[in-house]
């Protein structure tokens, strides 16, 4: 299995000529998409669904199918029985991938905004995408993506839940607001310049392609 990251929270993971994606928001170019048999949106924000981009994906390939939580599912109303909406428990099988869900609830951006639905996909029983939510899966994980920069979260927050999951590996993603200096003080914290996460940590480059055990 090999993962592409893309544009801040988006990645593919590739197996065998099949494609699976995973969030390709408005920060990621639209050729994430591109060979894509599968798509998995953990919910609806910007940065992680785009429904004119899905609409149009779904109607160039007629393969093509999405696996979302029921609010994203909604706002794709009308495209047909290849959108499926998953909760937290369900299991599925997209593009050849084992996929689990976790979760149900975006993380508190502030008590003030609501809150909405949000699901993380564990791929393969190995890698696991959280969208935007501290969510631990109660089985083990070798390869965690972590978001390490938005408006609902802070760094001790991050290391902490880094901790509680205690995969295998961390690669770094969310994280298109951060400049150069911001991303090499999240690397220092994550890695050994931190107080420790109890897993190696680093970033991965935009469409840098990382093999998978």
């Amino acid at each position: 299995m090999e993962l592409t990251k893309f544009g801040h929270a988006s990645v593919a993971l590739e197996r065998d000529g099949r494609r699976l994606v995973v969030d390709p928001g408005g920060f990621t170019d639209a050729s994430a998409l591109d060979g894509a048999e599968a798509v998995l949106i953990t919910h609806e924000h910007l940065d992680h669904f785009v429904e004119d981009r899905i609409r149009a994906a779904l109607a160039d390939v007629p393969g093509l199918e999405v696996w979302t939580n029921p609010a994203v599912a909604a706002a794709l109303e009308g495209a047909g029985p290849r959108v499926h909406a998953v909760g937290h428990g369900d299991a599925f099988t997209a593009a050849g991938f084992d996929v689990k869900v976790f979760g149900e609830w975006h993380a508190v951006i502030h008590p003030d905004i609501p809150r909405i639905h949000n699901v993380g996909f564990l791929v393969d029983d190995a890698v696991f995408h959280p969208g935007d939510a501290f969510t631990t899966p109660e089985v083990p994980v070798d390869t965690l993506l972590v978001p390490v920069h938005a408006p609902w979260s802070k760094l001790a927050e991050v290391i902490d839940w880094i901790r509680e999951v205690k995969p295998g590996r961390a690669f770094g993603m969310h994280d298109v607001l951060l400049s150069e200096t911001g991303l090499g003080l999240v690397a220092r914290l994550l890695g050994e310049g931190g107080p420790g996460t109890g897993a190696p940590y680093r970033r991965i480059g935009v469409d840098e392609r990382v093999g998978l055990a």
